[in-house]
C-alpha cells in the first residue's frame, strides 16, 4: 500500500480514465498485430522478408522499452513519456502505409516497434500506484485491456473484408491516438525527490527482481510451442479453422475472467509466490496434456488454463513489482520485466520451438512442461514486501 501522504496526493476517480487508456491501447494491438504480416506480404515482401521485418521489430522493442522506462524514471515523467510514445505509435503505424519494399518497411517497422515497446509497461507503472491506493483492482483494467484486444481483433477482420489490409493500420493508429488523449487526463504519480532516485543498477542488483524475471520468463517462455504450432497441430488432428478460432478465443476469455474476478481472489488467498507457483503448475499440466492428445474435450479444458498460465502470473508479478521496486524505478522495472524478461524469454523459446517441433512433433510440448516445472522451486523464494539491504547481491 502507498503511504497516506501519497494516496492523498493523487486525484480522485482515475479508474474511468485508466479503463479508456487500456482499452484503446489493447484495441490498437488487437487491430494491428493479427494482420500486419499479411499487410507486409501485400506490400511485396516474401516470407523471409516478412520474418525479417517482424524479427527486427522484436529486437528494437527489446532495446527501446528499457530505454524509455529509464528515461521516464530519470525525468520523473512517466505520464509524459507514455503519452509521447502513444502519439509516436499512432504516427509510426500510419507511416507503414507509405512503405513499399524491404528496405522501407524494415525501417518503418523498427520505428513503429520502438514507439510501441514502452506502452504497456509504462501504463502498468501508472496504474499500479492507483490500484495500490485501494481505489480499484488492477485486474479490472488489465482485464478490460484483454477484452479490448478481442474486440479489436474481431473488428479488424471486418475492416479487412470491407476496406482492405491497410485500413487496419489506420484504425490501429486511431486507437493509439485516442490512447494519447486518454493518457493526458491520467493522474500523474507523485514524483520522488531527486536525491531519492536510485540508479537502474540497484534494480538489477535486487535478488527478488532477478528471481521474478527468471520465474516469469520460464512460465511465459513455456507458451512458445503452443503459440507457434498449436493451430498447425489442431488442424493436423482434423479440427476445423472455426474450432481452432474458438479454442483460441476461449483462452483469451479465460484470461479476462482471471484478470477481472478469479485472479485477485486467488492472489489474495495464495500470495504472489503461491499464485506464481499455481501458474507454473498449471503450465506443467497444460503442456503435458498437449504433448499426448489433441482431443477436443482435452483441448477445451487446457485452453481454460491460459487464465492461470498467463493472467494469474501477470497479476502476481505486478504485485511483486509493486511491493519490491522503489517508486523511482517503477517505469524502469516494468520495461525491463516486460521486454528483457518476458520478451527475451519468448524470443529464445520461440527460436527453440521450431527445431523442437520439427524433431519431436507434439512431443515438443514436453520441453515446455519442463520449462514450467523449472519455475516451481524458484517461485517459493519470491517476496511480497519491500526490498531490504540483504536482498541484494
Amino acid at each position: 500500500m502507498l503511504p497516506a501522504r501519497l494516496r492523498g496526493a493523487m486525484p480522485r476517480g482515475p479508474l474511468p480514465r485508466l479503463l479508456l487508456a487500456y482499452a484503446t491501447l489493447y484495441a490498437g494491438y488487437g487491430t494491428v498485430s493479427p494482420f500486419l504480416p499479411a499487410f507486409l506480404a501485400e506490400r511485396g515482401l516474401d516470407p523471409a522478408g516478412v520474418g525479417l521485418v517482424l524479427a527486427a521489430g522484436t529486437g528494437m522493442r527489446l532495446a527501446a522499452g528499457p530505454l524509455a522506462g529509464r528515461l521516464a524514471d530519470r525525468l520523473g515523467a512517466i505520464r509524459a513519456v507514455l503519452g509521447l510514445a502513444a502519439l509516436l505509435s499512432a504516427g509510426g503505424t500510419l507511416a507503414y502505409l507509405a512503405g513499399h519494399g524491404l528496405g522501407a518497411l524494415l525501417v518503418l517497422g523498427a520505428l513503429q516497434a520502438a514507439a510501441t515497446a514502452p506502452l504497456a509497461p509504462l501504463a502498468d507503472a501508472l496504474a499500479l500506484p492507483a490500484a495500490a491506493a485501494g481505489r480499484f483492482s488492477y485486474g479490472t483494467i488489465r482485464g478490460a485491456g484483454s477484452a479490448a484486444f478481442i474486440a479489436g481483433s474481431l473488428a479488424a477482420g471486418q475492416i479487412v473484408t470491407r476496406a482492405g489490409l491497410a485500413a487496419t493500420l489506420a484504425a490501429g493508429a486511431g486507437c493509439f491516438a485516442l490512447m494519447a488523449a486518454a493518457v493526458a487526463r491520467l493522474p500523474a504519480p507523485p514524483a520522488p525527490a531527486p536525491e531519492a532516485r536510485p540508479g537502474a543498477r540497484a534494480l538489477l542488483a535486487s535478488r527478488p527482481f532477478r528471481r521474478l524475471v527468471l520465474v516469469a520468463g520460464l512460465v511465459i517462455g513455456s507458451h512458445a510451442v503452443h503459440d507457434a504450432f498449436a493451430v498447425i497441430r489442431w488442424r493436423a488432428a482434423g479440427l476445423s479453422p472455426g474450432t481452432a478460432s474458438l479454442l483460441w478465443a476461449e483462452a483469451v476469455a479465460a484470461e479476462v475472467a482471471v484478470f477481472c474476478g478469479i485472479g485477485p481472489a486467488l492472489l489474495g488467498r495464495l500470495g504472489p509466490a503461491g499464485a506464481i507457483a499455481l501458474a507454473a503448475g498449471a503450465g506443467v499440466l497444460r503442456w503435458s496434456v498437449a504433448a499426448v492428445t489433441a482431443a477436443l474435450p482435452a483441448l477445451a479444458a487446457t485452453q481454460a488454463l491460459h487464465g492461470l498460465t498467463f493472467a494469474l502470473l501477470h497479476l502476481a508479478a505486478m504485485r511483486v513489482l509493486a511491493g519490491t521496486v522503489p517508486p523511482a524505478l517503477a517505469a524502469t522495472a516494468q520495461t525491463l520485466y516486460g521486454t528483457l524478461g518476458l520478451g527475451l524469454a519468448s524470443v529464445l523459446a520461440t527460436l527453440a520451438a521450431g527445431p523442437l517441433y520439427a524433431a519431436f512433433g507434439p512431443g515438443a510440448f514436453w520441453a515446455m512442461a519442463a520449462l514450467a516445472a523449472a519455475a516451481l522451486p524458484l517461485a517459493r523464494g519470491l517476496p511480497g514486501t519491500s526490498v531490504q539491504p540483504d536482498q541484494t547481491a
